[in-house]
């Protein structure tokens, strides 16, 4: 699994958070990652996703499921030790800023 530059991890941090704000904020790559983390009910697509969360709090719930995406039980000796640390690194980003 590819790691993210430096640049793909903060705008998927401030288009999450945007989308938070305003769901219909959240572009494609904001999507994939939300999407994908532990908590989130399985959508067909992204507008699926933008139509669940303009009736429910995205904030919310990626807050409510912060424990749920640490992927503590991935080890140093794992294959993608490092993918699934960035991913966490990301998503406890996204929860400080909301947190602020």
């Amino acid at each position: 699994m590819n790691l993210l530059t430096p640049m793909q991890e903060s705008r998927i941090i401030n288009n999450v958070i945007s989308a938070c704000k305003n769901i219909e904020k959240l572009n494609s790559q904001g999507y994939k990652f939300i999407n994908l983390a532990s908590g989130f009910i399985a959508h067909y697509n992204l507008e699926g996703f933008k139509g669940y969360y303009s009736e429910n709090s995205l904030k919310n719930a990626i807050l409510e499921n912060a424990r749920f995406n640490q992927w503590n039980n991935f080890s140093s000796l794992d294959r993608d030790f490092d993918y699934y640390m960035q991913k966490k690194k990301i998503y406890n980003t996204i929860v400080e800023k909301l947190n602020k």
